[in-house]
């Protein structure tokens, strides 16, 4: 008992000097915040440069296209853009031709009656009018019916025929560009189809002479039948649509100027011969 009691005495005196020999640091505010304010001072590394956005040339677009192609490629390029400018110049000179001509009617109708004959209502229309056209004709038919041979067709058959011919001129004339309009609805697609064809042969040669099918040597002339195929639809479409709703128009115009040609023979047979 006496040697433990003499081993803690040992063990307790071996603490106080090894708690006595150790420094005692204590640290004051200012000392702590020295090195946050040194970290502070340090200086900040530069940004890192934003990356630029790289403007990268599409090599397959209608400029490459234009650049890189024959004179295959670009020879149907410029006969659907012809065919393009054609067709919406005639849809929009046909509309608004077809306007005057609706407007047209609508005077007819509100001011041409109130004349004390045909002939007075056709000098209050306008020169280039066609319904101007087809009472002046009428009244000329009136004074032209003379001669033995004229003389054998009866008055109001005569007058008939001359209203019906002035109609069929004025039809005529609403016909033009029409055509043209179907040609190049039921023609473009077929051109485009021919740009399409070149451009796939142009890509079977670019394989066979590079020995593979690679997509930098296929990409190309593929991507160029493919925009000759959209170009030639999209000049189409708008060609088609646009004929069937001008000769539409022209149809409702034309059955109002034939009434107004079958109110004028019955005025004209009316007032006998002028």
């Amino acid at each position: 008992m006496q040697l433990i009691r003499r081993l803690s005495a040992l063990l307790t005196a071996v603490a106080l000097l090894v708690a006595m020999a150790a420094p005692i640091v204590v640290s004051s505010p200012a000392q702590a915040q020295a090195p946050a304010a040194e970290a502070s001072k340090a200086p900040t590394p530069p940004a890192a440069p934003k990356a630029e956005k790289q403007v990268v040339d599409n090599p397959y677009g209608l400029e490459a296209m234009w650049k890189q192609g024959d004179f295959v490629s670009k020879g149907t390029l410029i006969i659907l853009i012809i065919m393009s400018v054609g067709s919406w110049y005639i849809i929009f000179a046909k509309v608004i031709e077809q306007r005057k001509l609706f407007a047209e009617a609508k005077a007819v109708r509100a001011s041409f009656w109130d004349a004390g004959s045909v002939s007075a209502g056709a000098s209050n229309l306008k020169e280039a009018s066609p319904y101007r056209f087809l009472a002046d004709s009428a009244v000329e038919a009136t004074k032209s019916h003379a001669g033995k041979v004229i003389a054998e067709v009866s008055f109001s058959d005569w007058l008939l025929m001359n209203i019906n011919r002035a109609a069929d001129n004025v039809n005529s004339r609403m016909q033009d560009g029409l055509s043209f309009l179907a040609t190049v609805g039921s023609t473009a697609p077929f051109v485009g189809l021919f740009g399409t064809v070149w451009g796939i042969y142009h890509a079977l040669t670019a394989i066979g002479v590079a020995g593979q099918a690679s997509i930098d040597k296929v990409a190309g002339p593929v991507g160029e039948a493919l925009i000759m195929t959209a170009i030639g639809l999209a000049v189409a479409v708008p060609a088609v649509l646009g004929y069937n709703w001008l000769v539409r128009r022209n149809k409702v115009a034309m059955e109002q100027l034939r009434g107004f040609g079958a109110d004028v023979h019955l005025a004209l047979l009316k007032q006998g011969r002028g």
